[in-house]
């Protein structure tokens, strides 16, 4: 697989918080293709491996939510005490669309890719050769902060991730490892 699908993936699933389906751990996410989804609504099949979202894209509460802001984060990305290193970490505000999203990937199900209205409350930062990260000029409010990183043990390209709350002017650490 070339390098930059897994973080382009990784950036469309954060933008709505659709995630992979789960490991037994509620943070850990793997990716299983779970074969064709049909939309019962649509004659036509929804993105393979893919249920169709329930939710409309909430353009109200989007709406309601700053893009920008004073808070910060940083981190450090690693599995199996394998630092993530030049990898995407993301982080999408928690909305009613990413819950919906969030409880699929829990019940093991990837729903299909978000809005792209999504895309613009959605920020992404690179990590360095030891896995860690920092993001700036944050909004306030409920996030969800991912990244993914290939298992050591198995080669399979797994996802982390974290709740967080942000305040304004926050500086907060956010560890994501397994």
């Amino acid at each position: 697989m070339k390098a930059w699908i897994p973080v382009a993936v990784l950036s469309l699933t954060l933008a709505g918080c659709q995630m992979w389906e789960p490991a037994p751990s509620p943070e850990r996410i793997e990716v299983i293709d779970v074969g064709e989804t049909r939309d019962p609504d649509v004659d036509s099949p929804v993105t393979p491996g893919r249920v169709a979202r329930q939710v409309a894209f909430p353009e109200s509460e989007y709406a309601a939510l700053e893009t920008s802001g004073s808070a910060a984060i940083s981190g450090r990305l690693a599995l199996n005490g394998v630092a993530g290193a030049g990898e995407t970490v993301s982080m999408a505000p928690v909305t009613t669309y990413s819950a919906e999203a969030a409880e699929q990937a829990l019940a093991g199900r990837a729903v299909e890719p978000a809005d792209p209205r999504a895309r613009e409350y959605t920020h992404t930062a690179r990590t360095d050769d030891n896995g860690n990260f920092t993001m700036q000029g944050l909004p306030a409010g409920e996030f969800y902060v991912s990244g993914s990183v290939v298992n050591p043990a198995n080669g399979e390209r797994q996802v982390i991730i974290r709740q967080i709350s942000l305040r304004s002017g926050q500086r907060q650490e956010v560890n994501l490892s397994q």
